[in-house]
């Protein structure tokens, strides 16, 4: 988790957006590929690829948040 330590917020909120939202019309792919999740058709590997990619800067984003949280806390 050093690795998070050294990335700056910014940049990982930026590509959290930027990754999140793409494309931006008609529908970000995120929401499409959850509902294909849901809906149990997200089978082709492309498919399971992209969802992740699209993930990937909001999951180090948040163990970014959750590595800083857990070291900031001040024991008893």
């Amino acid at each position: 988790m050093k690795f998070l330590a050294n990335i700056p917020y910014l940049p990982l909120i930026f590509a959290t957006l930027l990754l999140g939202l793409a494309p931006f019309s008609p529908e970000p792919h995120i929401i499409e590929k959850v509902k294909m999740l849901l809906a149990g058709a997200l089978k082709r590997p492309i498919d399971i690829f992209d969802l992740l990619f699209h993930l990937v800067p909001s999951l180090l984003l948040l163990l970014k948040w959750l590595s800083q949280r857990k070291g900031s806390a001040a024991p008893p």
